[in-house]
């Protein structure tokens, strides 16, 4: 699965787009992975009890995964799958 990210996360990352393989047909196993290759972002994307930060954004397909099954949302590897950390503006 290829997943988009953006802002300081293509820093962590190392690009625009990271593939991924993970163990799971879910978000939360696509995060899990994204974690065990790049531990920097455990901090950028998850609270201590494993939970999305607060203004951290997953989408699937260009749906937010909180209007659909949150972290069990299910994705297919042909699925668009994009994650946002925080961001201030002004």
């Amino acid at each position: 699965m290829i997943v988009k990210v953006f802002a300081n996360l293509r820093e962590i990352c190392g690009g625009v787009t990271v593939e991924v393989h993970p163990d799971g047909d879910r978000v939360i196993d696509v995060l899990d992975k994204m974690v065990e290759m790049f531990p920097e972002l455990q901090k950028e994307v998850f609270t201590e009890d494993k939970q999305l930060l607060p203004f951290v954004h997953v989408y699937v397909n260009g749906k937010n995964i909180i209007h659909l099954d949150d972290l069990q949302t299910k994705v297919e590897d042909s699925d668009q799958f994009a994650l946002f950390p925080p961001v201030a503006g002004g």
